[in-house]
């Protein structure tokens, strides 16, 4: 299936804590982002097919709903934690990092990345033990798109 580009609407997106704050080794923390993140997937902001919440960034790999820019997207993740999160202090550097998924590969090795990144950082010996990733949590986890199939 051939697609216009601006039909493959995939992103893996990394976000990090402000002055790469250790803000998710708190357990409650890293809950209010899972809970956030599972909010706009359920209210159908955007489909969640891959995460890893590190202690100082996040990573996710989503397709925005057809109605849904990925500024908004990002902005639902950032602005909903940080509403939640009630913190005097900034809670995110103001930027994203998003690279655009336009094959299935680039896809897979992105999911692949997500998965391992805890491993490579050493907070667990295997893909699957971290508990705030996609790698162990596959309920709330959306298939690959279509466009990739």
């Amino acid at each position: 299936m051939n697609l216009a580009p601006q039909e493959i609407r995939s992103y893996f997106v990394t976000t990090v804590a402000a002055n790469r704050r250790r803000l998710f080794q708190v357990d409650a923390n890293a809950q209010l982002m899972l809970d956030v993140l599972q909010h706009y997937r359920t209210q159908g902001k955007f489909a969640l097919h891959a995460f890893v919440i590190m202690p100082d960034h996040v990573h996710v790999l989503l397709t925005p709903a057809p109605d849904v820019s990925l500024e908004k997207a990002v902005q639902f993740i950032k602005g909903g934690f940080s509403f939640r999160l009630k913190s005097k202090r900034d809670v995110w550097e103001r930027s994203y990092n998003e690279v655009q998924m336009l094959e299935r590969e680039k896809f897979q090795a992105c999911m692949k990345y997500i998965e391992e990144n805890p491993v490579k950082a050493g907070l667990c010996a295997a893909v699957g033990e971290y508990l705030y990733s996609s790698a162990r949590m596959t309920d709330g986890i959306d298939p690959m798109p279509r466009h990739f199939r």
